[in-house]
């Protein structure tokens, strides 16, 4: 008698919830903090003043990803309750209906009514809500908002991704601030596009270009002001 093996799957889609926030975040990071230094330096303002402007934007930025993130999950979070609550509420009052919606669903998928009708009756027996959570409202364990994960991962990434441009700025001499921040920050840009790639299961190729050049523009432009605006010491 041949054993029939378990085939167990592992899902990208997973680590939807916690990816997302995790690039931006760093991405975030990177790119603010070497475009403030860039932008700074580029004024002629001396080493020490650069290196405070790049810790205060680290706090500052930190903070503001973690409450940026917080807040707009939670909108989210607190839109999926409502429509849950309302859906509850209409399962408890007019049960056919919904029954009847949930096979229009199944049917729109390629069943014939009679089946997408007992499958509606069956998911509906064991869990009524939950069928018409992942069915008709897309809401699933998955993907369901997680505003305090978000808000730290995003926190977390950032402060680890703006660290290293700080990092940079404050080994280097001075003379060479601004072309070896941008090349290294390029360099960081890089491998997160890589490494965000990898984690989600897409092309390391296109995420890796994407991300380097809006980073190399945003660079250059935080560089241009600094030029236009900067002061002599």
């Amino acid at each position: 008698m041949s054993r029939l093996k378990t085939h167990p799957e592992n899902h990208l889609v997973k680590r939807i919830g916690w990816l997302r926030a995790a690039v931006l975040g760093a991405n975030d990071g990177i790119l603010s903090t070497s475009s403030l230094i860039i932008g700074v330096a580029s004024a002629s303002v001396a080493t020490k003043e650069i290196l405070i402007a790049g810790v205060a934007g680290i706090v500052a930025g930190a903070m503001s990803m973690a409450a940026g993130e917080y807040v707009s999950v939670s909108s989210q979070s607190d839109t999926e309750n409502a429509d849950l609550a309302r859906e509850r509420k209409e399962l408890s009052q007019n049960p056919d209906a919904e029954v009847k919606e949930l096979t229009k669903i199944y049917m729109g998928r390629g069943l014939d009514e009679a089946l997408a009708r007992e499958v509606a009756l069956q998911l509906m027996k064991s869990d009524a809500l939950g069928a018409h959570a992942r069915d008709e409202l897309g809401i699933s364990e998955i993907t369901t908002a997680r505003p305090i994960q978000a808000a730290l991962t995003s926190a977390g990434t950032f402060t680890f991704g703006a660290a290293l441009p700080l990092l940079t700025a404050l080994v280097c001499p001075a003379s060479i601030l601004i072309p070896a921040v941008s090349a290294g920050s390029l360099v960081f840009l890089a491998l997160l596009g890589a490494i965000g790639a990898r984690a989600g299961g897409a092309k390391i190729l296109k995420a890796t270009a994407r991300v380097t050049f809006w980073g190399a523009m945003a660079m250059a432009l935080a560089a241009g002001v600094g030029a236009l605006f900067g002061v002599t010491p």
